[in-house]
């Protein structure tokens, strides 16, 4: 695990004329991020398939007089290589390119014995997890190709052990999906790298354990935004590496 240099300060203007995309924006971490990331100057890119929420937090964004943000509904579930194609022409055709890409969206699933576990379900987690973020990347690799400086960023979670059926296995192949990139961009203008924030108060957590002991008092995702926005930004060199 890497942790954020203590010396980072993130200025107010440190995103400025930077524009990136992020998936989940109305979820937990998705709103958050997208929020910190109109704060410091950035023009988000707001990807989420409710469109009403969606369109709350673009009105959050303007009311708080940061960059206007940009939405796109879709649903992960049933986009196709097509839709993703079409999302990075009309992000190039308006907003001129693409210097950051986040992936936040996620599927839990029905968490389950192995042998137990609904076929329809975990088509449903690979394609929101897995599959959405290979086809959403792979559509936006020649804008983020052409920034000065870009970031490709997969948000991550180190659930192991029994039970974690889909979501496990999702989880791990971006980890996979993450270090072949990096490999592969050694030494060029984007840098890959993903976040795992740990524990945390949002709607997956709740739902992955219910019952917990403590869940009221875990740190909510406005706390752990230190991480993406130092990747975000030009003080980050790093490739290749797991933030916390």
């Amino acid at each position: 695990m890497t942790s954020v240099p203590d010396n980072f300060n993130p200025a107010p203007e440190m995103l400025r004329g930077k524009t990136v995309l992020v998936t989940g924006a109305t979820g937990g971490y998705g709103k958050a991020i997208s929020l910190a990331l109109a704060g410091h100057g950035a023009t988000v890119v707001l990807l989420a398939k409710n469109l009403r929420l969606v369109e709350g937090l673009y009105d959050e964004i303007e009311a708080a007089g940061f960059p206007v943000p940009a939405i796109y509904p879709m649903n992960l579930e049933g986009a196709t290589a097509q839709d993703y194609a079409e999302l990075a022409h009309n992000i190039e055709s308006r907003l001129g390119g693409l210097d950051g890409l986040i992936h936040c969206a996620a599927s839990l699933g029905r968490p389950t014995v192995f042998a137990q576990s609904d076929v329809d379900t975990w088509y449903k987690v690979q394609q929101v997890n897995l599959n959405a973020p290979y086809l959403l990347t792979r559509a936006c690799l020649p804008l983020l190709e052409k920034s000065a400086q870009a970031s490709l960023i997969f948000m991550i979670d180190d659930k192991s052990g029994a039970y974690w059926d889909a979501y496990q296995v999702s989880k791990a192949g971006l980890v996979a999906m993450a270090g072949l990139l990096a490999r592969e961009y050694e030494g060029s203008n984007l840098r890959v790298n993903c976040v795992n924030p740990g524990k945390t108060r949002t709607a997956l957590q709740l739902a992955a354990f219910p019952a917990a002991d403590g869940n009221d008092e875990l740190p909510a995702p406005e706390d752990r935004l230190r991480s993406f926005l130092y990747l975000l930004s030009d003080h980050s060199v790093e490739n290749g590496e797991v933030f916390t």
